[in-house]
């Protein structure tokens, strides 16, 4: 079985040349993967993100999966029930303290704007459930579509089970590749994570609506 540390190592070897705070917190997370706090380092953070935390769990996921396969489907498990949790938190405090804490996200957490809350509300008007869907699933950025559907009160239930679902085909379909083939390609996802979200995402929607169109 590979190591935690040896899995940390596989996963972020890819951009090591980097550096700066944002590079710092992303080691700092990844660091978490070879104590015996990974699991709990995994839903805190996975919860976090879905508010406020600029790194999203997904390195961490991926190198806890590689130093236990075995153990994938419930890292995967727990990933998804933080975020879901994180993400109704988010909108919480959109819905109920939002005068209080908007001037603090606004002014600190990354990709938190009044630009991007409008862009929210556009597209839930003319997508609903599909923006909220992928936003769970890309690399959207989730903390503000929690945040902003909690302040223009979207449909909770909606909301809720376009986050399940959504943050659960993303985790666990990180977690069931890396069972099946290992290192070489936990390297491929961690590289090319971005990209591969936003076509996935976009194939599993326009899947969706050829689906609608033929019925």
């Amino acid at each position: 079985m590979t190591s935690p540390s040896s899995a940390t190592g596989k996963v972020a070897g890819g951009s090591r040349g980097r550096v700066g705070p944002v590079r710092r917190l992303y080691d700092w997370v990844l660091g978490w993967a070879y104590t015996p706090y990974a699991l709990w380092a995994l839903v805190i953070i996975t919860l976090a993100e879905a508010s406020f935390f600029p790194i999203p769990p997904d390195p961490l996921l991926l190198a806890l999966c590689l130093g236990s396969p075995v153990r994938s489907l419930r890292f995967a498990a727990w990933a998804t029930g933080a975020s879901v949790v994180g993400g109704i938190l988010g909108y919480a405090i959109g819905a109920g303290a939002w005068h209080l804490a908007g001037d603090f996200f606004f002014t600190y957490v990354p990709g938190v704007t009044p630009e991007a809350f409008e862009q929210v509300r556009s597209l839930y008007d003319r997508y609903d459930f599909w923006a909220v869907f992928l936003a769970g699933l890309t690399p959207l950025p989730y903390k503000v579509f929690t945040l902003a559907s909690g302040v223009f009160g979207i449909n909770l239930m909606v909301f809720v089970v376009a986050s399940a679902l959504s943050r659960g085909l993303r985790f666990f379909l990180l977690a069931l590749l890396v069972r099946r083939y290992g290192p070489p390609v936990s390297g491929f996802i961690d590289r090319y994570f971005n990209t591969l979200s936003i076509v996935f995402g976009v194939l599993l929607v326009l899947g969706f609506v050829v689906i609608g169109w033929l019925l």
